[in-house]
């Protein structure tokens, strides 16, 4: 498919979006229909989790709905690409309220070996390690180890207050859906990482080594044998060139 008919494609989708948030149920339908490949695409992932498919389909669509209501269409962002987190947010909300989601031993002990080196780590250096660090110590993809300390976080139900101490007593399900700052959180991530796409290869490599791997710009320049001056005014330039494209959103 070529860029033309993506873009024209994209401005169709954000048009219903338009009318289905003014109130045009028939656009809201239209949108729902164009879009139950994706949600059947993504329940098919939760597979085993003890729950008919059909059920977590229908969990799905109300993700998808919630998607199509809170489109900020102020971003370039696709409709799929938001809506794809919402959906599956839905379903993991849903499946941890009912505890059914179930953690594998292997990740379980990479996550007490993760916390174990952490805790050591803290009282030899005064500070939390990186992931990077954690990575190095016990020889693991930093990607394992993140999703091990994700996977084994203690889960919360939806139905659990957050203030209890107040006379207004409100829920984490509440909260979730009366946050605008998170659903705006969501269009920026988002938004950045498709900016990100547009650099070259050693401008991205360097944002990556820089704010991901947390490496210091003499680390970088040694890693790509330069000198830290340019690591230093490559770094302004890219810092600057996200600066005009957000501000030019």
């Amino acid at each position: 498919m070529d860029t033309q008919t993506t873009n024209e494609q994209m401005e169709k989708t954000r048009l219903l979006i338009l009318k289905a948030q003014g109130g045009d149920i028939s656009a809201k339908e239209l949108l729902v229909e164009q879009n139950l490949g994706l949600v059947w695409s993504l329940v098919k992932r939760f597979t085993n989790r003890g729950y008919d498919l059909d059920d977590l389909f229908q969990v799905g669509s109300i993700g998808l709905l919630k998607s199509i209501e809170k489109f900020d269409l102020k971003y370039p962002v696709a409709f799929s690409t938001y809506a794809v987190p919402m959906i599956v947010g839905e379903i993991k909300r849903f499946l941890r309220d009912d505890g059914l989601i179930k953690v594998s031993r292997s990740l379980k002990d990479l996550a007490s070996k993760a916390r174990n080196v952490k805790e050591d780590f803290q009282r030899q250096e005064n500070r939390e390690p990186t992931l990077k660090e954690i990575s190095d110590i016990l020889n693991v993809p930093c990607e394992e180890i993140a999703v091990s300390l994700e996977a084994n976080m203690e889960v919360e139900s939806l139905n659990a207050v957050v203030n209890p101490n107040s006379s207004a007593t409100i829920t984490l399900a509440e909260k979730i859906d009366q946050s605008p700052d998170e659903q705006k959180n969501i269009f920026e991530n988002i938004y950045l990482k498709e900016i990100i796409k547009t650099l070259s290869s050693v401008e991205r490599q360097i944002v990556n080594y820089r704010y991901f791997e947390d490496l210091t710009q003499l680390e970088i320049a040694n890693r790509l044998g330069v000198s830290q001056v340019q690591i230093s005014r490559i770094e302004k330039r890219v810092l600057e060139k996200l600066r005009q494209s957000i501000g030019n959103n």
